[in-house]
């Protein structure tokens, strides 16, 4: 009995056994027009078993039933191909076909022929991209076995090539999507989508982030989330995870290296900065070796991305910080600038009052000192009252000098002894003079020796500021009448004039700084709107008030100063210092 004869004598036993059941299959296909070798083939094989998964057995009864075939199950791992179907090279052009137009290179292919003649060995092989050549007198049922065995073996090495080399360019390709990222968030989501399409089948998975903020505590939260674990993205901590996702993940942190199990896998790693991060997947499969390998040399680079998020999240809070810093000092660069404008409106309206005094002081002294007989006593007051001025000046100058080298918030007074009566006298005698030019009567009605502790350059320039406004907005002929007594533990100081009085709106706004009421100077006089704030602002550093009346336009004004006597803060109406 012939070899072919043992392997016909194999085909014409039960052919209808089925194969039993596997967790996975080898695809084989086999095509050939004698309808004998597929049902040998398939009875040969029904038992077949390599590494766990069985045999799935597809048939072709032509090269182009074929050509259909293997276009429709790329995941075809060995073809067992006759040469003479159709024509005599119909199996070596399927065999071009496979390899050129479908660039399948890792499919096996075994060609089976009963006409060696047809295809000599020799030839075949080295024209055409096989990987084996039996004539079907010598494939026994044994032989089979071993040439498929071997065969499935080499797919199985070449797919794990292909998967190896599939993985490491999504690795390369991964690795800078993943350090474009900009967030712990967006990270973590990158993490679980590329670990997805690495492995290339469904899963889900958690990442949680482990930080130590000190020395014995530490914050954990579950950065991203996918598949079915998706709901978990954002937890500020592990309390939302069922109590096995907890025991896993807290394991994890405890052992500190990576575990497979089943379908999940649990990966640690550490980054330089001393953060921990646990990626929890669940896959559709078991990992092979080849996946989990893969799996490590993707998770090895991703303490360097987390690390990269980290250091640029430091540097966006640096550069928030520093912004923040600008922005201070433009402030403060704004609020010095301010105070200078400021300084200088004070200067300038300062300045105006006495230099008013000495030039209408000059200007009669010139006149005197034509007369005759010349008028001794009257040009020595003159020369008394400009010397006066000057000397207020130079007080005020040196002051504004001081307060320009001191922060505005600090200005201190220097609190002495002061005749309240006779400083009020001083100032109605230095406004006397602009009051006479117009024609005004500057009246003085004070209680006689009324002491208080006060500084007494500021309390002369607030009251010389209301004096001198009195005189400036009251029309020529008008009167201002100053007047001050004490009672309940205060010295009331007022001003009234005749002048066009206050409006609603100028009440509103009486004392802000570089205010321009309703009225205007009556003789040609300038205002910078700083007088009555630089009063309120002397007033209450004394701890005391300044408020003004006025009947309704037209009906002049008052202006009150209400100073403490014993030098201690006023109390308002409703018993709270002023």
């Amino acid at each position: 009995m012939t070899d072919d004869d043992d392997f016909l004598t194999l085909l014409e036993d039960d052919r209808d056994a089925a194969p039993p059941a596997f967790a996975g299959r080898w695809k084989v296909v086999v095509i050939d027009d004698d309808p004998a070798v597929h049902d040998g083939t398939r009875f040969a094989l029904y038992d077949y078993e390599l590494n766990g998964q069985g045999l799935e057995i597809l048939s072709a009864h032509s090269a182009a039933e074929g050509r259909d075939l293997l276009r429709t199950n790329p995941d075809t791992a060995v073809v067992l191909l006759d040469v003479v179907m159709e024509s005599d090279t119909a199996g070596l052009e399927l065999v071009d076909y496979l390899r050129k137009e479908l660039r399948n290179e890792t499919v096996r292919i075994i060609l089976r022929t009963g006409q060696p003649g047809q295809a000599p060995e020799r030839r075949v092989i080295v024209d055409y991209d096989i990987n084996d050549y039996k004539a079907k007198t010598e494939l026994t049922a044994d032989k089979l076995f071993t040439t498929l065995t071997a065969a499935l073996r080499s797919y199985q090495q070449l797919q794990r090539m292909v998967e190896t080399r599939r993985g490491l360019e999504i690795i390369i390709e991964a690795a800078s999507t993943l350090f474009d990222f900009r967030s712990m968030q967006r990270l973590a989501e990158g993490v679980l989508t590329q670990l997805a399409s690495l492995l290339n089948v469904s899963c889900a998975g958690i990442l949680v982030l482990r930080e130590s903020i000190r020395a014995g505590n530490s914050t954990i939260s579950v950065l991203a989330g996918s598949g079915c674990y998706s709901s978990l993205a954002g937890a500020a901590s592990t309390e939302r995870l069922d109590e096995d996702l907890r025991r896993l993940v807290d394991a994890a942190f405890e052992r500190r290296c990576n575990e497979f199990e089943g379908r999940r896998s649990v990966i640690y790693l550490e980054t330089q900065s001393g953060r921990e991060v646990i990626v929890l997947l669940e896959a559709d499969k078991q990992l092979s070796e080849t996946d989990r390998a893969l799996v490590e040399v993707f998770c090895s680079r991703l303490s360097v991305a987390f690390d990269n998020v980290i250091l640029y999240e430091q540097l966006q809070e640096a550069n928030a910080r520093l912004e923040e810093r600008v922005a201070q000092r433009t402030a403060d660069l704004k609020r010095a600038n301010a105070l200078k404008n400021e300084i200088l409106g004070i200067v300038a309206h300062d300045l105006k009052n006495p230099l008013s005094v000495i030039l209408g002081r000059a200007e009669m002294l010139a006149e005197q000192v034509r007369r005759t007989p010349f008028p001794l006593d009257s040009t020595c007051n003159q020369v008394e009252q400009i010397s006066i001025a000057a000397r207020r000046m130079t007080q005020m100058v040196e002051g504004l000098i001081v307060e320009a080298m001191n922060d505005a918030d600090d200005i201190s007074i220097r609190r002495q002894p002061v005749d309240v009566t006779a400083l009020i006298e001083e100032v109605s005698e230095a406004n006397r003079t602009l009051a006479a030019r117009k024609d005004q009567v500057l009246e003085v009605a004070c209680a006689p020796a009324m002491r208080i502790e006060a500084d007494v350059d500021r309390l002369r320039e607030a009251i010389d500021n209301l004096v001198s406004n009195a005189v400036k907005y009251t029309e020529p002929g008008g009167n201002v009448r100053i007047e001050a007594d004490t009672g309940d533990g205060a010295v009331t100081i007022r001003v009234r004039d005749t002048g066009p009085g206050l409006t609603g709106e100028d009440m509103g706004r009486l004392f802000g700084r570089f205010q321009r009421l309703s009225a205007k100077p009556t003789g040609g006089e300038s205002s910078t709107g700083l007088g009555l704030s630089i009063a309120k602002r002397i007033v209450e550093l004394h701890g005391g008030r300044i408020t003004a009346e006025s009947p309704g336009p037209g009906r002049g004004s008052t202006f009150s100063i209400l100073l403490p006597a014993n030098g201690e803060t006023l109390q308002s109406a409703n018993g709270r210092p002023t």
